[in-house]
């Protein structure tokens, strides 16, 4: 279990949901996980937040005017300027979209897509910093990025974000980085998924959210009116299922192991 005031440049640091249905998700994941749904700001334009414990776990948002929701969730990485981060993309292939934009004194944010059209985010923290539990119950316990262009993919995040990482696995069959910061902690996954995405999926990015007991979350999932795609499985980091809200956004679930 980790808490932290800021996290690594380069590192997880927030993760929220566009939604076609806020108060079915706002429901949802309030049963499914104990979150509070806090009140949506008017200010930035009906986006709300979730609170674990009373403090800020990640966000939701619904359609924005003429763009509809795409039912997914979004990561976002720490940057300290998003501005440079913004310009890093487009020159290493990626596509920004909209404009870097100052959050109140929040922070400042960029959302773009990698050269492999996995969508996410960089936060530039003002005085709101992201998340602060890791690997607790009802928090964020990792993160993943599945890619079918691994080789292209880790060069940008590289370029862009100046990661590190140790590998699990390097064989066709199964290749796997763990993205490490400075420090060597250990926050993310890069798989090479050409043969594992779901079916007319792109590249995307995952974020698991750790549970005490995975069947029996599962089971909420679907009598909350969601679906279980995959699992329950045992991994050497714990028991996993793949999930799917009512709206059909992916998400995973993470028992870690004893």
């Amino acid at each position: 279990m980790t808490a932290r005031t800021t996290a690594p440049l380069g590192m997880p640091c927030w993760a929220d949901l566009w939604t076609s249905d806020v108060e079915g998700a706002r429901r949802f994941y309030a049963e499914l996980f104990g979150w509070e749904p806090l009140e949506p700001s008017a200010e930035f334009g009906g986006y709300f937040m979730f609170a674990r414990d009373g403090a800020p776990v990640c966000g939701g948002m619904g359609d924005m005017g003429d763009m509809r929701a795409n039912d997914r969730w979004k990561v976002y990485l720490c940057t300290d300027d998003a501005g440079r981060t913004a310009a890093e993309v487009a020159k290493r292939g990626g596509a920004v979209i909209g404009e870097v934009g100052a959050v109140a004194d929040l922070g400042s944010q960029v959302v773009f897509t990698d050269p492999a059209g996995a969508a996410l985010g960089a936060w530039q923290p003002g005085t709101f910093q992201g998340f602060s539990a890791l690997g607790e119950p009802g928090a964020p316990s990792w993160f993943e990025l599945m890619t079918d262009d691994y080789e292209g993919s880790m060069a940008f995040y590289k370029g862009v974000f100046g990661w590190s990482h140790s590998m699990v696995g390097d064989t066709d069959d199964f290749r796997y980085a763990v993205v490490e910061d400075a420090a060597g902690g250990q926050y993310a996954g890069v798989m090479d998924a050409a043969r594992h995405l779901p079916p007319g999926e792109g590249a995307q990015w995952f974020v698991y959210w750790g549970v005490e007991e995975v069947e029996r979350t599962g089971a909420e999932v679907v009598r909350l009116g969601g679906s279980v795609r995959e699992g329950p499985m045992d991994t050497p980091y714990g028991r996993m299922i793949f999930a799917v809200d009512p709206m059909g956004a992916y998400f995973n679930l993470h028992q870690p192991n004893e």
